[in-house]
């Protein structure tokens, strides 16, 4: 029975990455190179080497755990369970010089590398559906809103796009991360290969070649965790980013507002137990609070950097939930926004309500700069506007009709003029060239 929601609620391909299944591999993978290594700096038989790799598929995983009941430590649990399965006398090479973080530091490396291109590629599914988005609505005409405050016109298009350019920044910075998470470690106890002899670096590199991963410049008894603390915050920022947008959907779903929607099954989605009516944004909200936990585990991953001395085993148990966390529930994360975004609801009638319920005050700067390429100091023309914004609020009135009652504008603007500064359509400045320029990187 799954105890974790992480297990089945969120579960995600990245699930397999991190199974014990699949960590259990990439021990074997570097116990397999660490022989190879071995043998080809002449310390042991190269059939010793090849043996102890094809002990590798007999190796299982309850066998594992029945040797690490016993001994109460788990990467010594493969490494008796892998020399038992080695014929002849190869099995007394495994490990052979080896710490223990020698073989699960450089194996976490090889996960961290499979975890990151699924995550890339989650984040090129959602933005392939934010670029048709940006483009399909670069025209739509919206309120912009400033401290959940009327400000001027925008499009929708110019909010898919935005995002759209923030997840390839996040592209980026995983590419960055990548270079320095794929290193791997072989340099014995505290990373001096002392263990090694005159032959440390060629091990080691020998390892890493295999394996194809750069080789750690220097460590102590583990890979400086300043490295993995990137590839955790990278994913605490695409999290932000995730709960940026589903807040927006969020908050324009609001009765009052009501110009998008997350998707509803109108055949049998159930909204409230309690109020049949309700159409929660259940998605997005889910997605809020799972960026919080993402959140916490990068706070988790910046204390393991600073270990004591050579290092301490702080850092170890909390790893083993933050990593596969932080990874599943981000491409969950991403898997229910690429769903959200490409069942998204929108209401062209509530869009337009909304810019027309300003009654004309979204123009006001607008207004203001029109009134100063006249001829009015702007600061005057700031203060007209800002009377008139006052007195049309309070009034209840257009803004346009406001100030089609004030000489200092009407001598300076006509009728039809005033009428063109208030169609919100054509004051969106660059706007669709802005939304093309950005889903074109």
């Amino acid at each position: 029975m799954a105890i974790s929601p992480l297990e089945e609620r969120y579960a995600t391909k990245i699930n397999t990455i991190f199974s014990e299944e699949n960590k259990l591999q990439k021990w074997l993978a570097v116990e397999v190179a660490l022989a190879r290594a071995h043998a080809k700096a002449g310390n042991i038989p190269k059939g010793a080497a090849d043996e102890i790799a094809k002990a590798v598929p007999k190796v299982k995983l309850s066998r594992v755990k029945e040797i690490e009941d016993e001994i109460h430590h788990d990467l010594m649990a493969v490494v008796k369970a892998l020399s038992e399965q080695c014929s002849g006398e190869s099995g007394k090479f495994v490990h052979l010089g080896a710490t223990s973080y020698d073989i699960e530091d450089t194996a976490t490396a090889l996960i961290f590398r499979e975890a990151i291109g699924t995550i890339e590629q989650s984040i090129g599914s959602v933005r392939s559906t934010l670029k048709k988005l940006a483009l399909e609505k670069k025209n739509l005409v919206c309120v912009g809103r400033t401290h959940g405050q009327y400000a001027i016109p925008t499009t929708y298009g110019m909010k898919f796009a935005l995002y759209y350019s923030e997840f390839g920044r996040h592209l980026q910075r995983l590419d960055e991360a990548t270079k320095r998470i794929e290193a791997g470690k072989m340099a014995g106890a505290v990373g001096t290969m002392a263990a090694f002899g005159d032959k440390g670096f060629i091990i080691r590199d020998a390892v890493m070649k295999e394996l194809n991963l750069a080789p750690a410049t220097i460590t102590n008894q583990i890979v400086q965790r300043d490295r993995h603390a990137e590839v955790i915050n990278d994913l605490a920022l695409i999290s932000c980013t995730l709960e940026k947008i589903a807040k927006e959907i969020r908050n324009l779903q609001r009765n009052e507002i009501m110009e998008i929607a997350e998707p509803y099954g109108r055949g049998k989605q159930v909204g409230s137990s309690a109020m049949p009516q309700k159409r929660n944004p259940h998605k997005s909200e889910r997605i809020c609070s799972l960026a919080r936990v993402v959140r916490s585990n990068a706070q988790v991953a910046l204390e393991n950097i600073a270990l004591e001395h050579e290092r301490d085993l702080t850092n170890s148990a909390n790893e083993r939930i933050i990593f596969p966390e932080a990874f599943i529930l981000t491409d969950y994360m991403l898997s229910q926004m690429n769903s959200i975004l490409s069942g998204l609801e929108f209401f062209p009638e509530n869009i337009k309500r909304n810019l027309e319920s300003s009654r004309g005050l979204i123009m006001a700067e607008r207004l203001t700069v029109t009134l100063v390429e006249k001829g009015m100091a702007r600061q005057d023309a700031h203060e007209l506007v800002r009377q008139a914004s006052v007195k049309a609020f309070d009034s209840n009135k257009h803004l346009r009709d406001v100030v089609s009652a004030d000489q200092k504008v009407t001598k300076l603007l006509s009728k039809s003029e005033l009428d063109k500064l208030f169609d919100y359509s054509t004051y969106l400045g660059q706007a669709m060239k802005l939304v093309e320029q950005a889903v074109s990187e």
